[in-house]
């Protein structure tokens, strides 16, 4: 295996991958839109009317001319005439003249004439039908006008967007209730190693459960994609072949993990050389963990050989396969969730490797008496980023994880104190 001798970069190994996908899928489906939480979209939305339609207040108070309250203050307020309360729900009978004011309440149509709201706070009743106002406002304050928010027309979600609650609130809004979805990505699963066995089983000595079908299951659905297991395979190249076969007619990409070292007993390359053209793309990338990792491509299908250790095949997961899933969904590029952290202890690595460390983040306390609050995020708190430490077949030393450090390639060492990025996972 000459090529597993030559170690990629992670970036250049993922953008090598990525280049060779034939495009994103184009098959979708129609659902609700209270259903699509997490899906992407298919097609553009676009909003059938103005969103907000009608000019509406975003306090309780009083509707008015604003250019009848130029100069009100506390020490000297200007009185209105009270016409009237606008009703919710519905348009008020009557307009605002010269010297009036209404009352009226949150999300309330502004009656005609007015274009400005006094908040309640700000007024009192100075006698029957008379409204004492102790602060100015400006034209259009505390009120909401036609097409505020969408303009009717308007592109509101692009097609590959990530459907969240705030995308799933304002298609509400606008009354649709359908939206077209890409379809998941459908990922099969294959697990080799004579020594694996289904987590149902009591183990032997020499024996392990099958914890990369479920961690890579979960990754796969959180990320937009159905987990297709295809069972555990033992070290055989002609069964894992076939199994590999059969996933790729049934799935859009296959997983396989173990059997990606150099080791005699290590098949997966060799499957996946056998499975179609180009085949294997990267075998080693120049990272820590999961530096045998394999990434080839099949006749536009993706294969990627992860390692056997839960913690390396997981955190590789993150770093290859969540991309093509959003690749392949032709999800719109969206930047990762990180924290700003102080490292607490000293993180050596190797020149030129890139190294990921699962941390802790510790919860952030108040400044120190007579600390110098500049050298503190915002000058308030700070987290702690906390490495844990454990080799890569240990799978709580991620699940007890908030959070995942890079060390770059050219850094041969994270000083104690320093201040990191930690994606949050």
């Amino acid at each position: 295996m000459p090529e597993f001798l030559t170690l990629l970069p992670p970036d250049e190994a993922r953008a090598l991958l990525l280049s060779h996908l034939p495009g994103p899928i184009i098959d979708s489906e129609t659902i609700d839109v209270v259903s699509s939480l997490g899906r992407v979209l298919a097609e553009d939305v676009v909003a059938p009317h103005s969103l907000p339609e009608f000019q509406r207040t975003t306090v309780d108070g009083y509707a008015v001319r604003a250019s009848d309250t130029f100069g009100a203050s506390d020490s000297m307020p200007t009185y209105l005439k009270l016409i009237g309360e606008v009703p919710m729900g519905e348009a008020p009978a009557f307009e605002i003249a010269p010297g009036q004011c209404a009352l009226i309440h949150t999300g309330g149509v502004v009656p005609l004439g007015a274009d400005a709201v006094v908040m309640l706070e700000f007024t009192q009743s100075a006698q029957e039908n008379e409204i004492e106002i102790f602060r100015a406002v400006a034209g259009s304050e505390n009120v909401l006008g036609i097409g505020e928010d969408v303009i009717e027309g308007q592109i509101v979600q692009a097609k590959g967007s990530l459907m969240r609650p705030a995308e799933i609130g304002g298609l509400i809004a606008l009354g649709i209730l359908k939206v077209k979805v890409v379809r998941k990505i459908i990922v099969g699963l294959i697990s080799t190693g004579d020594e694996v066995v289904h987590p149902s089983k009591s183990t032997l000595p020499g024996q392990v459960r099958d914890v990369n079908s479920f961690t890579l299951a979960a990754l796969v659905e959180q990320s937009g994609g159905i987990a297709r297991a295809y069972g555990i395979v033992p070290d055989s190249f002609d069964v894992l072949t076939a199994s590999a076969v059969n996933a790729l007619s049934e799935c859009d990409m296959v997983l396989i993990t173990a059997g990606s070292s150099a080791s005699a007993r290590d098949l997966t390359a060799d499957v996946i050389r056998s499975l179609g053209e180009p085949g294997v793309l990267v075998h080693g990338i120049n990272i820590r963990p999961g530096k045998p990792t394999i990434l080839g491509v099949c006749n536009g299908q993706v294969v990627i050989g992860l390692p056997g250790n839960p913690v390396s095949a997981l955190i590789n997961g993150y770093l290859f396969v969540v991309p093509v899933i959003e690749t392949l969904l032709g999800m719109l590029p969206k930047p990762k969730a990180t924290l700003l952290a102080r490292l607490t202890v000293n993180l050596p690595s190797q020149a030129g490797r890139e190294d990921w460390w699962p941390v802790k983040l510790l919860r952030p306390e108040p400044i120190p008496a007579g600390a110098d609050s500049t050298s503190f995020p915002e000058g308030k708190v700070e987290y702690h980023a906390d490495p844990i430490f454990g080799k890569s077949n240990l799978i709580f030393t991620l699940a007890s994880a908030d959070g995942l450090l890079r060390i770059p390639p050219d850094a041969t060492v994270l000083s104690s104190g320093e201040m990191v990025e930690v994606i949050l996972l």
